[in-house]
């Protein structure tokens, strides 16, 4: 493997590659599977110690980004708890949408009120628990540690619809992987990540990088979120795990201290960049990654200021549906549900102070305005769908999309 030394961003070492002998393990694919006897993986560098010193374009727009950031954190602040919730539920989302699972509104709001919901809707939920695991550790320690990144996986594919990735959850891959490619072996596959027993020591090394204060924080977020993807750790929810990783980097650094960005989003819409920047990390480029990262993170932290206006005068617009005055039971109820996605009667029903005949009528009147909309239950608990938050969150994500895809103002193009 590669020694450790200083060197530029325009210097960074691309990956090595080693071979390794290969017999296939499961039947199935074409007669080039079977006689497949060799897989030639990559091996990335070790980067604790390496000097990183991005181009002066990148510094430029990234300065940009960290005040766009900041800005938007600032306008988060007091109501940090709901809109942390809430930029969690978009990032996992747009996350797991980049690995094509996109459940349904109604369906994730019953996988969030933990009734019966479909295997996406489960899995976006669980990768909510994943990256507010990785998100609250570093910001609260100021570190990231390895046990962080093998809890948060833990979270996202312990109840996974895969029997056999739900084995592995919290576990470092025992086998070769790759993307891409055959189902059956590794013949034609874009990437071959580095064998298994590669992978405990560049983890290893990688914990190292992102718990420096020395590097620039955004090319330190895109570096380990590349290094990350590169190492493949898991057998599967690497990805997402991925770039829950940004975020804590974010938040161990300060940059966002009261609600995550919606990173993700911003991915999402530079997909096909995003990964063509993941591929030329590998031949030794670092800026390309990173100027799409500090892109997403300008978009998705002006959008998201937008979005937390918006957010706060929600309940002043439904007191008025109801005529209620904020410091009436109504009116609670109104600041209450504003704080929330998916509602059950068992959540209002812990208001105290509020009587059962107030809570009924204000549930029947924003309803009766489109506020609320009802996505069934079970056991005679109804749930909701707080209509107008989860609109917000939506038009955010198409926001940052039509932003980036009109090529926003720090998208390299």
């Amino acid at each position: 493997m590669n020694s450790q030394k200083s060197t530029t961003a325009t210097a960074w070492p691309a990956h090595e590659t080693v071979a390794r002998p290969w017999r296939q393990r499961q039947r199935g694919g074409t007669r080039a599977d079977r006689v497949l006897s060799e897989v030639i993986a990559h091996v990335p560098p070790l980067i604790a110690e390496r000097t990183v010193i991005p181009t002066p374009e990148t510094v430029l727009v990234g300065e940009r980004a960290l005040v766009a950031a900041a800005r938007s954190d600032a306008r988060s602040r007091g109501r940090s708890a709901a809109l942390g919730r809430f930029m969690v539920r978009c990032e996992s989302v747009a996350s797991s949408k980049i690995e094509r699972i996109a459940p349904s509104t109604e369906s994730l709001a019953r996988a969030m009120a933990g009734q019966n919901a479909s295997t996406e809707a489960l899995s976006v939920v669980a990768a909510m628990e994943a990256i507010h695991t990785l998100l609250l550790r570093a910001g609260r320690s100021g570190r990231i540690a390895l046990a962080d990144i093998i809890d948060a996986h833990a979270a996202l594919m312990r109840r996974d619809a895969d029997l056999g990735d739900r084995a592995w959850a919290g576990r470092f891959r025992a086998e070769q992987n790759w993307l891409g490619g055959s189902d059956f072996s590794p013949r034609g596959a874009v990437y071959v990540p580095p064998p298994p027993d590669f992978v405990p020591g560049l983890m290893e090394d990688l914990i190292r990088f992102v718990n420096r204060d020395d590097v620039p924080v955004l090319a330190q977020a895109a570096i380990a979120h590349a290094q990350f993807e590169s190492i493949h750790p898991f057998t599967d929810g690497n990805g997402r795990i991925g770039r829950a990783l940004i975020g804590a980097l974010l938040q161990r650094r300060g940059v966002t201290l009261h609600a995550t960005l919606p990173v993700a989003s911003g991915l999402g819409a530079l997909r096909s960049g995003y990964f063509d920047a993941l591929a030329a990390y590998r031949r030794g480029e670092t800026d390309p990654l990173t100027q799409i990262i500090v892109a997403a993170i300008t978009v998705a932290a002006d959008e998201a200021g937008e979005t937390f206006s918006r957010l706060a005068a929600l309940p002043a617009r439904w007191r008025g549906v109801i005529d209620a005055r904020p410091d009436t039971p109504g009116g609670r109820i109104c600041d209450y549900v504003c704080d929330q996605t998916t509602l059950m009667v068992s959540d209002l029903e812990a208001l105290t102070g509020v009587r059962a005949d107030t809570r009924d009528a204000v549930v029947e009147a924003l309803e009766r305005a489109g506020t609320l909309r009802e996505v069934g239950g079970r056991r005679g608990e109804r749930i909701w769908v707080v209509t107008d938050v989860i609109d917000e969150l939506n038009d955010l994500e198409s926001r940052i999309h039509a932003a980036l895809s009109a090529g926003g103002p720090t998208y390299p193009r």
